[in-house]
């Protein structure tokens, strides 16, 4: 190798002193090269390649940018599970904030139930919407109150659920 440049065989431009083979990663200078190793010649790419070993060139500007539409495409899938399981959080707890409002709801109607069916869903309501739910429904059975809560959600945007659940309440009954 001399002034960075391989030189391979005989093409040695004159006025050189010496010529370097590589081969195999090796650098042989002059004449010292083993016999049996093929005569190397360097690629564009910085790559040595022995002999007829080397192979048919690849456009690399047909490559360009392919890297880079792979890592788009990843990011965009995670970005999609991200916002999915979002959603799918966002109705989870609207599904439990309107159970919570529903049994406290019912609960406290249970308590007013021997001052009329008004008065139990007027306390009802009051704490369902105390505990961010809206009273949608509400009766009395017996010595029972039955109220339905609704919660709303908005998961994604431009997306609007209603997450709606009944509970009942009253006296323990052995």
């Amino acid at each position: 190798m001399t002034d960075g440049v391989v030189w391979s065989g005989s093409r040695r431009p004159a006025g050189r002193d010496r010529a370097a083979t590589v081969t195999d990663g090796v650098v042989w200078s002059g004449s010292r090269r083993p016999a049996g190793r093929d005569r190397a010649a360097t690629g564009t790419d910085g790559v040595v390649w022995s002999g007829s070993r080397r192979p048919a060139r690849r456009d690399r500007a047909a490559e360009r940018g392919g890297a880079t539409l792979c890592l788009l495409a990843v990011g965009l899938v995670f970005v999609l599970v991200g916002l999915f399981g979002a959603a799918v959080g966002a109705a989870r707890l609207a599904r439990q904030q309107a159970r919570v409002a529903a049994d406290f709801g019912a609960l406290a109607g249970a308590g007013q139930v021997l001052d009329g069916d008004v008065a139990a869903c007027a306390r009802a309501g009051e704490v369902t919407r105390a505990n961010g739910g809206r009273l949608v429904a509400c009766r009395l059975d017996g010595l029972d109150v039955l109220i339905t809560a609704q919660v709303e959600v908005s998961p994604l945007p431009g997306l609007r659920r209603t997450a709606t659940v009944t509970a009942r309440a009253g006296p323990v009954r052995g």
